[in-house]
């Protein structure tokens, strides 16, 4: 299970940007977590759209719609279950993921004001199906890449 959630100032996105960052988000954390890019693992995995109006953010001490320039401000947050998460993959996630806005947003390169938080959530703390979930019982799906399932329980052993 994975929940990223973008938060951006109102009218910032259109749907088309949306529904194009629905995908590429998704799969900018999918193939770093199961090691492969697996469509049937897509399941796993939520966007959420926040839009805050303008004066319910600020930026260095000054609300966005009160600034005297226009700041393209946005906090991605990822939340992902307890994994083999080093820092060599979560750099990989974190660069796909300005990747894909950056793209989404038809831009050069990603603006310094995005940020992008990613959180692990500790083993046995999602629930869902009305139990408690852990990632080690989905390592068995056929999504993880063999060396991706044993690098996951060896991080969790």
């Amino acid at each position: 299970m994975t929940v990223i959630t973008v938060n951006a100032p109102k009218g910032r996105l259109s749907r088309e940007q949306r529904a194009r960052l629905a995908e590429s988000l998704t799969d900018a954390v999918l193939v770093p977590e199961v090691g492969q890019f697996i469509p049937a693992a897509r399941v796993g995995f939520q966007v959420h759209f926040a839009e805050r109006e303008a004066d319910m953010i600020a930026i260095g001490g000054t609300l966005l719609a009160d600034a005297a320039e226009p700041v393209d401000a946005m906090v991605i947050d990822v939340a992902v279950m307890n994994a083999d998460w080093d820092d060599e993959v979560r750099g990989e996630v974190i660069h796909r993921i300005l990747a894909a806005m950056t793209e989404a947003c038809g831009l050069a390169e990603p603006s310094p004001t995005w940020w992008v938080n990613f959180r692990v959530i500790d083993e046995r703390s999602w629930g869902s199906r009305g139990g408690v979930l852990s990632i080690l019982d989905l390592l068995d799906s056929g999504v993880f890449t063999p060396d991706r399932a044993a690098a996951i329980r060896a991080a969790l052993a």
